[in-house]
Formats: C-alpha cells, sequence, structure tokens
C-alpha cells in the first residue's frame, strides 16, 4: 500500500516524465526538496511494489501498475485544485490540494469532481458566489 508520502514521490515522477520524458532520482528531489538518501529509500520501496523500475545511477521507468497508480494521483490532485479554485479559495491552492489528496477516499473524490462540474455552469457559480457573500459575516465571525 502506498503511504502518503510514497504517493508524493509517485505523483511527482509521473508529472515529470510527462513534462520532460524522462526523470532521474536527482530531478525528483529537487522538486520534492528531500535529500538524495530519501528517494533512493522511496524509489527501492517503489520498485518493490512494482510500481517502478529503477536501477542506480540511469532513469527511471514505471511500470503498467506505477503508470496507472501514478496517473491517477496526478488526477485527483488535479481535481482538488480545480475544486478550490471552483469555490472561490485563492490562498495555496497546490499547499491545500496536497493536503487533502492524502486523506479522501477515491469516492469522495469522485464526488468533488462532480461538484466542481456542477459549479462550472455559470449560473449555479453566481448563485454559490451570491450564498458565499451573503454567508462571509456567518463564517468570519
Amino acid at each position: 500500500m502506498l503511504t502518503p508520502s510514497l504517493e508524493d514521490y509517485l505523483e511527482e515522477l509521473c508529472r515529470h516524465l510527462d513534462c520532460h520524458g524522462t526523470v532521474r532520482p536527482k530531478d525528483i528531489a529537487l522538486k520534492l526538496g528531500v535529500s538524495m538518501p530519501s528517494v533512493t529509500r522511496a524509489l527501492r520501496r517503489l520498485a518493490d511494489m512494482g510500481m517502478i523500475a529503477y536501477r542506480s545511477r540511469s532513469d527511471l521507468l514505471l511500470t503498467e501498475e506505477g503508470r496507472i497508480a501514478g496517473d491517477y494521483l496526478v488526477s485527483r490532485n488535479h481535481a482538488l485544485c480545480k475544486f478550490l479554485r471552483a469555490i472561490g479559495c485563492d490562498v495555496c491552492i497546490e499547499d491545500q490540494a496536497e493536503a487533502m489528496e492524502h486523506y479522501l477516499m477515491p469516492e469522495t473524490i469522485d464526488r468533488i469532481e462532480l461538484l466542481t462540474q456542477f459549479l462550472q455552469d455559470n449560473e449555479n457559480k453566481t448563485r454559490f458566489r451570491d450564498f458565499c457573500n451573503g454567508a462571509s459575516n456567518i463564517v468570519s465571525t
């Protein structure tokens, strides 16, 4: 089972591969702001789980299982960021999505995606914004 920390490594690995075509452990360390020994430990664990093909001093490769899991992690993060924007959050969107994503069940993410789609309709978005503006006195006290 992937821990929240391993999810972060796999998610970043997928993002980097999608953007650059290759990924090295150093790329992951720089992006996540962690030490190379931490990356090495995480990559070994992901390899043991069958998520990646990992050999020291070579590019990282995703297995089919790793690609499926990684794509889900990337899309989950995207869905939560989109949701936070849809409800009018504009501060630290990525940090908030990161904090939420590891603790929500897939069914909850599915419902959040549906609610986000619902709020994308301009009439619903306007009604929600008006509701929030009317409720702001209640929320801030």
